[in-house]
């Protein structure tokens, strides 16, 4: 069967028809998944602009797929300095995506932490938490450890704060 050509005109129809651009352009759900691998290899590489463009484009193929979303959000988080818009865009929306993900709702509390909203990473990292009980996943006990030491860092605050106050009476 001869393969049949799409116009970038037609492509473009068809995806503000609401088709995935990786159905229109014959790529598999198995290819986007390889895609979105390959780009956790880089990540763990340490090669995040190559990591980057493979999550880009893998959340660019299918926009319902949460992986890469996911991955661009980590990567934007592990940037130095981190690229916490970034992070934040593409974390919100693999949340929307896979709201059961303990590793994504752990990364999104992070950076609503590290952007001083602190009333609203209140809910993903409590989430995060609750999805993982058992303590196994990586991101999620990196966030306790952060939520840990922010609340040991706010107790000393507060103590100086009392002994401040009690000399100044």
């Amino acid at each position: 069967m001869a393969e049949q050509q799409v116009t970038p005109v037609q492509l473009a129809e068809r995806i503000q028809a609401g088709e995935q651009p990786s159905h229109v352009l014959g790529i598999t759900d198995d290819q986007v998944k390889t895609i979105v691998a390959i780009g956790y290899n880089k990540y763990q590489q340490g090669k995040l602009d190559a990591a980057n463009t493979l999550f880009r484009g893998a959340a660019a193929l299918d926009t319902s797929n949460y992986m890469g979303f996911a991955g661009a959000g980590a990567v934007a988080l592990a940037r130095k300095p981190a690229d916490l818009d970034a992070a934040y865009t593409n974390l919100s929306k693999a949340a929307e995506l896979k709201p059961d993900d303990a590793t994504i709702q752990a990364n999104l509390g992070e950076t609503l932490l590290r952007q001083g909203k602190l009333e609203e990473a209140k809910a993903p990292l409590e989430k995060a938490f609750s999805l993982d009980p058992d303590r196994k996943d990586p991101g999620v006990n990196r966030a306790r450890a952060l939520v840990t030491t922010l609340d040991a860092i706010v107790k000393e605050a507060e103590k100086r704060k009392e002994g401040d106050l009690a000399k100044a009476s």
